[in-house]
């Protein structure tokens, strides 16, 4: 009967110790986690600030003579891709835009081409303002290799508003510029060989505004 209460409480002991100890009980287990960042992409043309090489530099501009403007240096300096919108607006402070015809030349490259290759531009920018090529707007054949060539000069009275579209990328490739990629542009003006003493003395101004966005759907450029 002794050995019963002693094994009976031993028993009880045990239980109360398992229960004191909140259990012993082991179960298999595993766990992983994941840690990460996503970093925007940047949209920037020229490192978002304006061109400083002035359009033109001419002076004593006179009727029948065609004047070249200065390369101005457009560049994707972001990391995203872009479809640019390159607006051309010009107002004269005598008389009218209509004597004045209105072209540009552009060339896109990743790798700028040899001096020699701007040379060969102008001519063809003046070949198209003569009319000696088959359409006032085409895409010349590569310069260069690596680079791509646009030349247009305006129809007749398209150049007399006051603001000009050269293009965008979605309707034109050419104007897609990816990271890294450059294009330069430099635009010729030519007075018509009739305009008369009313321009004399008269001042010429323009502006280039080029806007970039991405190049998503839907995507705008305001």
């Amino acid at each position: 009967m002794k050995k019963t209460k002693n094994l009976l409480l031993g028993i009880a002991l045990a239980g109360i110790l398992i229960a004191a100890a909140g259990g012993t009980y082991s179960w298999f287990t595993s766990e992983t986690n994941a840690q990460g960042d996503m970093v925007n992409g940047a949209l920037e043309i020229n490192n978002g600030g304006d061109i400083e090489e002035p359009m033109f530099s001419g002076v004593k501009f006179a009727p029948s003579q065609l004047q070249y403007g200065n390369w101005l240096t457009i560049t994707n300096s972001g990391d995203l891709d872009a479809f640019l919108k390159t607006t051309y607006s010009h107002t004269v402070d005598k008389a009218s835009l209509e004597s004045y015809d209105v072209g540009f030349m552009a060339m896109k490259y990743t790798t700028a081409p040899d001096q020699d290759v701007y040379e060969q531009s102008k001519i063809a920018l003046e070949n198209l303002f003569n009319g000696t090529t088959n359409e006032k707007s085409a895409t010349l054949s590569s310069l260069s290799e690596g680079v791509q060539v646009k030349g247009k000069v305006l129809a007749d009275g398209e150049a007399d508003s006051g603001t000009i579209v050269f293009g965008e990328g979605e309707d034109d490739s050419f104007w897609k510029l990816e990271e890294g990629q450059y294009i330069d542009i430099m635009v010729g003006i030519k007075l018509d060989e009739h305009a008369g003493n009313e321009y004399q003395g008269a001042t010429y101004n323009a502006s280039l505004n080029v806007k970039a966005k991405q190049t998503d759907n839907g995507a705008q450029y305001e």
